[in-house]
């Protein structure tokens, strides 16, 4: 690193550092199931957006997962009240959560504004604690009529932009209303398999990550900021 270094002249060297492969062997000493939130993007009485996300937490319970699901009715619009209790059951299941699953009906070719909704109210920084940084997503859509990647494929914008590690699978339930039975449990096929495969591998990508996650998003750039803000506060007390 040494003889390296010199071809990096804009560097700050003390907040550069090297890779630390012993840090990167998994989540041991964590005993807990991976704990999942997810999200779905209507408030229908039969919304199968509902019904799909249903179907994923068993899916994620029989892999071991803790999960919750959070039901959107309710919640104000964003910016609107910051105190009222369904931000705050959304912000704290954010922070409980290791990874989540974002479901969305595709409306007018994107997702819909109650799946934006929930996601804008969840912030980048509370104070001290990042609620998303880190954590594994997996994105999920249904339609009312042919295959779309619309929505799945915004929502894996927004899970970039949230600092999440989006899983490379994914599920697109076209005609979902031919998807459900009567009891609505999904029906067997090649779409309930590929949503079986998404939640694998969840939950296979949150076990491999949640122990390494903080180092893994430990940042050159917010190590030299905070570097740089401890040095004015202790020039500013000295004075």
């Amino acid at each position: 690193m040494a003889d390296s270094i010199e071809a990096l002249p804009n560097i700050d060297r003390d907040s550069l550092r090297e890779i630390d492969r012993e840090k990167l062997t998994g989540a041991a000493g964590i005993s807990h199931g991976p704990r999942i939130l997810l999200l779905y993007g209507s408030v229908r009485k039969r919304s199968f957006s509902r019904l799909l996300t249903a179907e994923a937490a068993r899916l994620l319970q029989h892999f071991g997962a803790e999960t919750r699901i959070f039901h959107a009715d309710g919640l104000p619009l964003p910016d609107a009240d910051e105190t009222h209790p369904k931000v705050k059951e959304l912000r704290d299941n954010v922070i409980w959560s290791e990874g989540m699953v974002w479901c969305s009906p595709e409306r007018h070719g994107a997702m819909s504004g109650i799946m934006k909704a929930q996601i804008d109210w969840i912030p980048l920084t509370l104070g001290a604690v990042r609620p998303t940084q880190g954590k594994t997503l997996a994105v999920m859509e249904v339609s009312g009529g042919s295959q779309s990647f619309n929505a799945v494929n915004q929502l894996r914008i927004l899970g970039r932009w949230m600092r999440l590690f989006t899983i490379p699978n994914q599920s697109s339930v076209p005609k979902a209303y031919l998807e459900f039975d009567e009891n609505d449990r999904m029906k067997p096929s090649a779409f309930y398999d590929r949503v079986v495969d998404v939640m694998e591998e969840l939950v296979k990508f949150t076990l491999l990550l949640r122990g390494n996650a903080a180092y893994l998003v430990d940042r050159y750039s917010e190590r030299k900021e905070s570097a740089e803000e401890l040095s004015r506060r202790v020039n500013q007390r000295s004075l």
